[in-house]
């Protein structure tokens, strides 16, 4: 079978097509054919040895996936040959088949594409689990979202939304929330134009925000922090820009406010029950329209370098989708 392989580290240019074996499943694992794999920006860190999980050489890139098991291995008792499904891998699903253990998968209904829910995991499994499980977000509560046109971004306005919140979605051109309007944003903040902290506290009627999710890190972040509202809770859910923040704990002891940490990969690992939840619940809603992923590309397995290059340089516009 054909797999896109990190040989060495470095670039997306650095990847090579390659030719190996199919793997046959082991005790508890599930072989999977791969009908859509997603990519993320941590690939392009995970390629260049520059992410928190170094994996042995040679590994396929991509976490996440769906597609339909082929083999099971011994004592797999949730799925069958046939069955259709996705799955977290951490590494590994840009290829043409993945292993994965039976825990790592989760069943997709024959409403939702492939396609969609190769991308789900992550990006929304990361934002139910912040806003549910860390933030406690409630209907009818308002949350800014940074970076608001990104994948990550993307899928925090629509879970917002989903849950009943009103969503102020933030980023640094017009185009980029244009897209976040279509997507369900009730207000937007140019933040490159305007005062981030004056135009949320503005929009808020001098309240404040009551969630800021944050997945950008940098020069923003603590004019949002002083946009929160009384006991708002703000949000840290990645540093897409390269710089980690240090905040002033005056403000979050003045506001009565919570820094949350939102560490999604070790939380299913932890909370495995919530995790099969969060999952559900998502693919509930994209089968009925409640969410619609925006895919911003998909590529053939020969195209992954591109795919990457093009997460690298932060041109991707929702998902980005590896078709073998």
């Amino acid at each position: 079978m054909k797999a896109v392989l990190c040989e060495r580290l470095g670039g997306p240019e650095t990847l090579v097509i390659a030719e190996i074996a199919r793997p046959e499943p082991g005790p508890g694992e599930v072989l999977v054919s791969v009908a859509a794999a997603a990519l993320n920006f941590f690939d392009t860190l995970i390629i260049e040895g520059r992410y928190q999980f170094r994996p042995e050489l040679p590994f396929s890139p991509g976490a996440e996936f769906a597609g339909t098991v082929i083999a099971v291995g011994e004592g797999v008792e949730l799925f069958e040959p046939g069955d259709r499904v996705m799955g977290y891998v951490r590494w590994g699903a840009v290829r043409e088949a993945v292993i994965a253990s039976e825990d790592d998968l989760v069943p997709v209904p024959d409403a939702v594409p492939l396609e969609a829910a190769a991308g789900l995991s992550v990006t929304y499994g990361t934002t139910l689990h912040a806003y549910r499980d860390r933030a406690g977000l409630a209907e009818g509560e308002t949350v800014a979202v940074l970076g608001a046109s990104g994948g990550v971004g993307l899928a925090a306005v629509e879970v917002a939304k989903a849950m009943g919140a009103r969503v102020i979605a933030c980023a640094s051109s017009a185009e980029k929330l244009a897209l976040a309007r279509e997507h369900g944003a009730d207000e937007l903040v140019n933040y490159d134009e305007e005062d981030l902290k004056l135009r949320l506290k503005e929009l808020t009627h001098g309240a404040g925000v009551d969630v800021v999710y944050d997945p950008v890190g940098g020069r923003y972040t603590e004019q949002a922090l002083r946009a929160t509202g009384w006991r708002g809770r703000y949000l840290v859910v990645g540093f897409a820009a390269g710089d980690i923040p240090k905040l002033p704990l005056n403000l979050v002891m003045l506001k009565g406010c919570d820094v949350l940490g939102v560490f999604w990969g070790d939380a299913i690992v932890r909370e495995p029950d919530e995790h099969r939840d969060s999952m559900a619940q998502l693919l509930d809603w994209v089968a009925s329209g409640t969410i619609v992923p925006h895919v911003d590309g998909i590529y053939p397995l020969e195209e992954t370098p591109l795919a990457l290059r093009r997460l690298a340089e932060r041109k991707a516009r929702g998902k980005v989708i590896i078709r073998p």
